[in-house]
C-alpha cells in the first residue's frame, strides 16, 4: 500500500523537505504535518503496516531508521540519534520495539 493512498502527497513532500537535514526530524510535527494526527484509528494502523517492512508486527529500531523511506521513496535515514529518540519515545512497555498501539499513542500525541 502506498502511503499517498492514505495521506496528502503534498503534505508528505512539505514534511520531508522540512525535516531534510540530519537531526532535525520531529516526529511529532511531523505526523501534524503530514496529516496523521488527524486520521482515524484504522488509518495510522494502516501507515503502521507500511512502516512495518519485515510484517512482524513491530517496528524495529532498524526499521525505524528508515522510516522516512516508508513515506517517499527519497526520503533520508534518520540518525542514530533521531531514531533512539523516536524509539524511546514511542516504546511504552520497554521491549526495544514499536507495536501498532504504541505507534497510535504517539500519533495522537
Amino acid at each position: 500500500m502506498a502511503m499517498n493512498s492514505i495521506l496528502n502527497g503534498d503534505d508528505i513532500k512539505k514534511a520531508m523537505n522540512a525535516f531534510s537535514a540530519p537531526d532535525t526530524f520531529d516526529f511529532k510535527k511531523f505526523f501534524e504535518m503530514v496529516g496523521l494526527k488527524s486520521k482515524s484509528n484504522d488509518d495510522v494502523k494502516k501507515v503502521f503496516t507500511v512502516l512495518d517492512a519485515d510484517n512482524s508486527g513491530f517496528i524495529e529500531e532498524e526499521e525505524l531508521k528508515f522510516v522516512l523511506k516508508g513515506f517517499a521513496k527519497d526520503g533520508r535515514d534518520l540518525t542514530d540519534n533521531e531514531t533512539k529518540a523516536f524509539l524511546k519515545a514511542a516504546d511504552k512497555d520497554g521491549d526495544g520495539k514499536i507495536g501498532v498501539d504504541e505507534f497510535a499513542a504517539l500519533v495522537k500525541e
